[in-house]
């Protein structure tokens, strides 16, 4: 029994619902035993202690779109889903709650930390997961996972054990990024590069055993209390002398030498550089070149350590000051400039990063990478847009070892133990007992726990199994394709396809689609400080999932950024609005017809309109199919989109309404055949993008349903529905005829509810029989009372024409309107336009405004500019035509 289909439309009413039956009905589930083909994408995970924001909403729906239609097409689908632990971010989370306690992480100590973690993702973690339904994600749920999962876990230490047998796993002494509030190293992704104005420090350093000074230049005049060298480019002549001689740094009592290296860029201020190799990283490498001493002169905290002299103790901060201070009262500060500087930030914190010498973990990635390489190049592996290729390359070639390790509490701790009687390293896959070299049983486990990015790197086939041979591997592994952001493109894509192809001896994905950013109306990128935030479950509470999704569709072009703004998804709402009406008016003329599994097109009286639907019906649904399969979602709305509101709804529900209110029981039975039929297929069309409202429409359609839930039937090919070109071409021009009657009558201000006369003056007699045949159409949807049709008609003395193909339109303009009045109402409506025109073309011409006006007063003003434009010209258009009748 059909369900009786709502007055309006209100998705608050039924999206919950539906979501709720679909889940419980185990919609989503996916079948490792099932002999259809596979397809399979695997989530971006998503941080524990995350919330639904816009790149997300992006992302999941766009995976989302695709795991509907691929099921639609008959295709075993496992969408999988899961939530990352979040190293650093979800241990500031429980961090802050001690400091409201009034302790902290080393007060409770190390388990009890843990379990306080994990004891708070219990009740608060995932609350993503809830957003993410909300948002209509069909995921497996039944096989959600957690990058700490125990299976997980027992494939982090399996790839990390295989690893260090093979010798690509080390411990070294290195430059790392280093968070001195966070104490932790941190991956590059995990810095924010934010310009900040600062200050370029220009300091003289004496060279020994002379009064001559080399001016070296710092944003961090604390770091020279470390500095091992002073360098200058090989081809500087102003120093070719000075190479090998030593230099006094001053505030130290030390001597450091005077050396040539390439890297320094004889150009930048004076063209000699201070080198910090345990401070820079380029010094850092520039120092093992020639064999320089590190000396680090901070401890973990950001404090001045013992190598700081007579400055030890201070934050560093405190040392800047002292040390440019005391330069200066030496007569060693050359000059002080304003400078903006890249500052790197804790993502965390906000606490600015120390690039920091550190015995850490490090993976030996360049024998990976070769293969993650081939991949591409070989098309194992396909990057859409494929001009990510390029960039995904450059990262490749130019890969440097991966620091895994962190100095933070929650994560996966690193598998080794350090024997304290023989110095030993021991890994293993089981929780060692004794040493492998003494057997001593005095050991002492790493405090280490791995990056979170090593972890996920492993998720493609970790959340199916791995290292088991499961079912679920074996069925949907190499995943399908991968949705994800540029962002992540080198730190997350790049280490999936490593490991998989070291692991698996297959790719991860074969193919992996990048989005472009979510951004705001103007195109400025979205962030809390401007206030441009759009949040998604305001926008799903206020417009329905179904309109907001169908935005983002919309605007998903590649390689482009979207602009989003609650307007368009407003617009989109009246688009789900215009569907249910259509729907309901299909519904109000479908009470006593019963659909047949199969409609007998031979044995219907198919009208010219009929004929068109299904044709432009089934062109439509090859579209939408190609769209999808290239991952050309904007193009999938697009052609939906016009086909809905201006096909379906617009066009041929006008033109069957004589067929249905008529006494023509065989036209009638047509009509709603083609109706019932059309209406069902574009629900089946729209469903990946809009699920709730198409199921809600769906299951209030007369007859059987074929099947429990929409998302369970097949998705149109295009097969099925009788075509007919060549009606369709004269529907066409018949629909061309109405247009332009009714574009007279808009541009002669004609009363929508006037009746009019009308004389179709056809060039032959094809035309003439098909307007004859299309007569009850043309005076239905033009409003026309009076029609004549003919060849080589007599044209009357005051009448507006247009040409409409191989069809002059004729309209008698006598008794309809009153040529002088219109001329004065366009002649004073011109004028006022006019103004609007000269306004706002003297404000832009203004330099002055143009320079000072905020970028979005600007746009507004260009774009009324524009619309006043336009009304202009066709107001003027409008004139010239009145006056020609006269």
């Amino acid at each position: 029994m059909a369900e009786q289909l709502a007055k309006g439309y209100e998705p608050q009413t039924f999206e919950t619902r539906w979501y709720q039956q679909w889940e419980r009905q185990g919609c989503f589930h996916a079948d490792e035993n099932s002999p259809k083909p596979h397809y399979s994408i695997v989530i971006p995970p998503p941080n524990v202690t995350g919330v639904l924001h816009m790149g997300h909403a992006l992302n999941n729906t766009l995976q989302d779109i695709l795991v509907r239609w691929k099921r639609m097409t008959g295709h075993e689908v496992l969408w999988m889903p899961g939530t990352d632990h979040a190293g650093i971010a979800t241990q500031n989370v429980v961090e802050k709650q001690l400091a409201a306690e009034g302790c902290d992480r080393h007060d409770v100590g190390r388990d009890a930390f843990i379990e306080r973690v994990w004891k708070w993702r219990e009740e608060s973690g995932g609350q993503i997961i809830n957003q993410l339904k909300r948002l209509g994600a069909s995921c497996d749920w039944q096989r959600e996972r957690f990058t700490m999962d125990d299976g997980l876990s027992k494939a982090v230490r399996e790839v990390f054990v295989s690893l260090y047998e093979e010798g690509l796993i080390y411990r070294d002494n290195r430059l790392i990024n280093w968070c001195p509030r966070c104490h932790t190293a941190l991956s590059d992704l995990e810095v924010e590069h934010d310009d900040k104005k600062g200050s370029l420090w220009h300091l003289r350093y004496p060279i020994k055993g002379t009064d001559q000074y080399l001016v070296v230049a710092t944003t961090r005049p604390e770091t020279m209390l470390g500095d091992t060298a002073v360098a200058v480019h090989p081809e500087d002549e102003r120093y070719a002398a000075l190479i090998g001689k030593m230099i006094e740094l001053p505030l130290t009592g030390r001597e450091i030498p005077i050396i040539a290296d390439d890297y320094v860029d004889k150009d930048f201020g004076s063209g000699a550089v201070k080198i910090t190799p345990a401070h820079d990283f380029n010094d850092f490498e520039m120092g093992k070149r020639h064999n320089l001493d590190n000396i680090n002169i901070l401890d973990p905290s950001g404090f001045i350590n013992e190598n700081g002299g007579a400055y030890q103790g201070l934050e560093r901060y405190a040392a800047r000051d002292k040390v440019v201070a005391d330069l200066a009262a030496l007569g060693l500060l050359d000059k002080v400039e304003e400078h903006l500087n890249a500052v790197g930030e804790c993502y965390r914190c906000k606490t600015v990063i120390e690039p920091y010498l550190s015995l850490q973990w490090y993976v030996n990635v360049q024998p990976l990478a070769k293969e993650a390489i081939k991949a591409v190049e070989s098309g194992a592996t396909r990057i859409v847009p494929q001009h990510w290729e390029k960039t995904y390359y450059e990262w490749m070639y130019n890969i440097q070892d991966w620091c895994i390790s962190r100095q933070i509490w929650w994560g996966h701790r690193i598998p080794a133990w350090y024997c304290d009687d023989c110095g030993a390293i021991t890994v293993s896959r089981e929780d060692a007992s004794c040493c492998h070299r003494c057997h001593s049983r005095n050991l002492r486990q790493e405090t280490d726990v791995l990056d979170t990015w090593f972890s996920s790197a492993l998720w493609p086939f970790s959340t199916m199994g791995w290292p088991e041979q499961s079912e679920t591997l074996n069925k949907f592994y190499p995943t399908s394709c991968l949705v994800t952001g540029f962002d992540i493109l080198f730190f997350w894509v790049a280490r999936m396809m490593m490991m998989g192809l070291k692991f698996m001896g297959q790719v991860p994905f074969t193919d992996v689609y990048i989005h472009a950013l979510v951004r705001d109306a103007q195109g400025q990128k979205m962030s809390k400080s401007k206030g441009n935030v759009i949040d998604p479950l305001t926008v799903i509470e206020e417009y329905g999932t179904d309109a907001f999704r169908f935005t983002l569709a919309a605007f998903a072009a590649q390689g482009r950024d979207i602009k989003l703004s609650t307007e368009r998804i407003g617009g989109y709402r009246n688009f789900c609005n215009k569907l249910w009406n259509a729907s309901r008016f299909a519904l109000m003329n479908l009470d006593d017809f019963t659909p047949p599994a199969r409609p007998d097109w031979d044995a219907l009286s198919l009208s010219l309109a009929d004929r068109w639907i299904l044709t432009r019906l089934a062109t439509v649904e090859r579209e939408v199919n190609a769209a999808l399969e290239g991952y050309h979602f904007n193009e999938a709305a697009s052609v939906l989109y016009s086909f809905t509101w201006h096909a379906f709804c617009d066009w041929y529900i006008e033109l069957i309404k004589g067929a249905l209110y008529g006494d023509d029981a065989a036209a009638r039975l047509s009509a709603q055949t083609v109706v019932a039929t059309v209406l069902e297929r574009l629900l089946r069309l729209l469903h990946p993008l809009m699920p709730f409202i198409t199921e809600e429409i769906w299951h209030s359609l007369p007859g059987q349903r074929p099947c429990a839930f929409l998302m369970g039937c097949a998705y149109p090919q295009g097969e099925g529905l009788p075509q007919d070109a060549e009606a369709s071409a004269r529907m066409e021009q018949v629909m061309e005829v109405i247009r332009a009657i009714r574009n007279i009558r808009g541009e002669m201000d004609v009363p929508p509810a006037k009746k009019i006369g009308a004389l179709l003056d056809c060039r032959d007699s094809a035309s003439l029989t098909l307007m004859q045949d299309a007569a009850d159409y043309i005076r239905a949807l033009a409003r026309v009372e009076e029609l004549t049709c003919g060849v080589g008609l007599a044209q009357p003395p005051q009448a507006a024409k247009q040409l409409a193909g191989t069809v002059e339109i004729l309209l008698p303009l006598a008794g309809l309107i009153n040529l002088e009045e219109e001329e004065k109402r366009l002649t004073k409506e011109i004028a006022k336009v006019q103004k609007d025109v000269d306004l706002f073309s003297k404000k832009l011409s203004n330099e002055k405004f143009v320079a000072n006006a905020p970028a979005e007063v600007l746009e507004k003003d260009r774009a009324k500019l524009t619309t006043a434009q336009e009304k202009l010209t066709l107001l003027q258009a409008s004139l010239q035509r009145i006056v020609a009748l006269k």
